[in-house]
């Protein structure tokens, strides 16, 4: 039997799972396997080609490559077509299509080396056969494809024809749906392999298709029995009987499982109508219990899930590119959490194009993926919900007795200091209630650094190290520096034993105007954290900081205690947790004002979270401060406030003020104009972490000043006192 040389491409990202797919697909052949960018290389006969194309659940196309040639311009492309014996492969009476692909070659347009190719394979048929092939693009005999890449070009025949995800059941969809691999390698992911005593349900399942790729793989059903169109059975080394016997095979390995284990549920009729008719096409509506509820509505099925670990949610929900572009998102978000808990025990499998919502599932993620969802990029995480949660925390006397990697005399000193500092924190921490606090801060030169570590509240026993990397000066060497950092990567991980995932590094450079505030990433995720009374969000991977200045934990219960009846403004409110800690201090009200877009609608999102969400109490205002102080009229602010915050970046040159902010140059003026806006006996707070920063006179001689930093400064903060300055500041009586 001849040998082929075949490439099989699945959805990008899930070439691991595609590789294990085939691999059990092929089973003892003598196919030869290996992982590629993109998709597996394949090294078999036809059999091997007609089994993937029948079975393959994750894999998108099969080409068999024919021939491959250099090619660095039109000429040569023409030629290195032509010599091709084509007329081995179809005939002349055959229609075809070719298409192409390109990657750092000199020839850089696709659809020009399509029609080049199309020309040189029609030109040698009509010289060896007289006659020439017609060109078809809706389901041709014969499907070419051309990659080239580094000026060498592969050619190669596609035996798929077309997308192998076109399963042949999904005439009708609802929305925006996921191809049905795509669903597949999902589900893959997910660990669903459809064994007995396990259960899935899709509470918004829209046109059925991880409910029917589910049944499909329960039942045994080969995805490729339904397709009538494949790219090889014109081909002129196809071998019918063979592929009948392909067929056969996979016909007589479809079984019925014993009992329904899949459900489907949507609020949209419509949409269930649509479900329903493609399980029926598909063969699997027998297998599938279909329900129209309401997400708040969802309870358990009639038939219960198992007390096991192996039941699965799974789901992809409305997709917002910004909250306010779909109605009650972030509600449905939240809904679809409490859904998932009630279920319990069970995974939640969700694709979203929302991560920043993810928080509000209120579950325990165990593991994440990024996937493209066609244009869109998602992330795909699962989450545990159990019935009974029981906290793993890591105990302070833990820390010593946990095995360690192997540590030279430059990480010892660390290894020390940061055990030295955790367990004395841990202590401080558990009896003052405290979840989120910096482990270490420069402690020892060499290892310039800040650590800080976050417990989540959804999940207590998950935590997470944000490690800021100072920017070493220019005295010291610069591959000594990487190297100490790495050390400090490894000793953390090793100390606290966690994964390369609960570690989060950045480097903190000298930064000027905005920078600090701007995004490094955009993952948009989110995790949930706890300060007192507040809940509150932070995310590690996009920007310098995590929206959450510890140093200010104390500054913030000041303002809990002290908002009660108060009218609060909040100025350059980052992400609203003074405003979040006000409202929860009983405030009669509080603005909350920033420049930035995105912060403000973080600040939002933090209120919403703690039930602050009447906005006719809790308001939010994009605005340039210093513009607003100057012009309060122009922004409708005539009422005095009781409670004013204002912490200003040190310096500002945004594009968008009009004009820059030197924080020790202009905090006279700033005060001043917040202090117009403060009742008679109102109290405004002010802070900065400028280093040097001098409180100018003229503020100390027209207003009553309390330096309160010492006070302001918590436990976790003592070995860096000059963290921040901070002064209460009131009219003199």
């Amino acid at each position: 039997m001849q040998n082929l040389k075949l490439f099989v491409t699945g959805h990008k990202g899930f070439e691991t799972l595609l590789f294990h797919e085939l691999r059990n697909i092929l089973g003892s052949s003598a196919a030869v396997l290996s992982k590629k960018y993109g998709g597996v290389e394949i090294n078999a006969g036809i059999d091997a080609a007609y089994q993937v194309c029948l079975h393959s659940r994750l894999g998108n196309r099969v080409f068999c490559e024919i021939a491959q040639l250099p090619v660095e311009d039109e000429t040569q492309l023409y030629q290195a077509v032509h010599q091709i014996p084509w007329e081995s492969h179809f005939s002349a009476r055959n229609s075809i299509a070719v298409s192409a692909t390109l990657s750092r070659s000199k020839l850089n347009h696709s659809h020009f080396v399509a029609l080049k190719a199309k020309d040189a394979i029609v030109d040698r048929l009509r010289e060896i056969c007289g006659s020439r092939p017609i060109v078809e693009k809706n389901q041709p005999d014969i499907q070419i494809h051309i990659n080239v890449h580094h000026n060498q070009a592969s050619i190669s025949l596609d035996l798929s024809g077309e997308s192998l995800h076109r399963r042949g059941y999904r005439l009708e969809h609802s929305g925006a749906p996921l191809k049905e691999h795509l669903a597949a390698a999902l589900l893959v992911q997910a660990g669903w392999d459809g064994s007995r005593g396990s259960c899935l349900i899709d509470p918004m399942c829209g046109s059925g298709t991880f409910a029917i790729e589910a049944a499909m793989i329960s039942a045994g059903m080969a995805p490729g029995l339904k397709r009538e169109y494949y790219g090889f059975k014109k081909w002129l080394l196809h071998q019918p009987e063979l592929w009948q016997q392909c067929l056969q095979q996979a016909q007589e390995a479809v079984r019925k499982p014993d009992e329904i284990l899949i459900y489907a549920a949507d609020y949209d009729a419509k949409a269930l109508e649509t479900a329903r008719a493609n399980a029926s096409r598909a063969g699997v509506l027998e297998l599938i219990e279909f329900s129209h509820q309401q997400l708040s509505d969802l309870e358990k099925p009639a038939m219960a899930f198992s007390t096991s670990s192996e039941n699965l949610v799974i789901c992809n929900p409305p997709y917002g590119k910004r909250l306010q572009s779909e109605q009650g998102l972030a509600q449905l978000y939240a809904d679809l959490g409490d859904a998932s808990q009630r279920l319990a025990p069970a995974r939640l499998a969700i694709i979203s194009a929302n991560p920043d919502l993810l928080h509000r599932l209120k579950l325990k993620r165990i593991s994440r993926k990024n996937v493209r969802n066609g244009p869109i990029e998602c992330l795909f995480a699962i989450f545990e919900t159990v019935e009974g949660k029981q906290a793993n925390a890591i105990s302070e006397h833990d820390i010593d007795t946990r095995p360690r990697a192997a540590v030279d005399e430059i990480a010892m000193p660390l290894r020390n200091r940061l055990n030295k500092n955790s367990k004395h924190l841990q202590r401080w921490a558990r009896n003052n209630g405290v979840s989120c606090y910096r482990v270490y801060d420069a402690d020892l030169p060499e290892f310039s650094f800040a650590l800080d570590r976050y417990q989540s509240e959804i999940a207590p026993e998950v935590v997470w190290f944000h490690l800021q990397e100072y920017q070493a000066p220019a005295t010291i060497d610069k591959k000594k520096a990487e190297h100490r950092i790495r050390v400090a990567v490894d000793v953390i991980k090793d100390l606290f034993s966690i994964p390369d995932e609960q570690l989060f590094c950045k480097t903190r450079r000298r930064q000027r105007g905005t920078e600090q505030y701007q995004k490094q990433d955009s993952q948009n995720e989110f995790y949930q954290v706890r300060e007192a009374s507040a809940s509150l969000l932070i995310n590690l991977s996009d920007y310098l900081d995590s929206g959450l200045f510890l140093d200010h934990r104390i500054t913030r219960d000041i303002i809990y205690r002290g908002a009660h009846d108060k009218s609060v403004l909040n100025l350059f409110c980052y992400t609203g947790s003074i405003g979040v800690q006000a409202g929860l201090g009983g405030a009669s009200s509080v603005l909350n004002v920033d420049l930035s877009a995105n912060y403000l609608k973080w600040a939002q999102e933090n209120h919403r979270l703690n039930g602050l969400d009447d906005e006719a109490r809790y308001r939010f205002l994009r605005a340039d401060i210093i513009e607003l102080l100057d012009h309060p009229d122009r922004y409708s602010i005539e009422s005095d406030f009781d409670l004013i915050f204002l912490d200003p970046p040190s310096f500002s040159n945004s594009s968008k003020m009009q004009q820059t902010l030197d924080i020790q140059r202009d905090h006279s003026a700033l005060i001043g104009q917040a202090m117009k806006l403060l009742t008679s006996d109102g109290m405004l707070l002010f802070s900065t972490n400028r280093r040097g920063f001098k409180l100018d006179d003229d503020i100390l001689q027209y207003h009553e000043v309390r330096d309160i930093s010492h006070q302001t400064l918590p436990e976790d903060f003592k070995r860096n006192p000059k963290i921040h300055r901070c002064w209460e500041i009131g009219h003199k009586i």
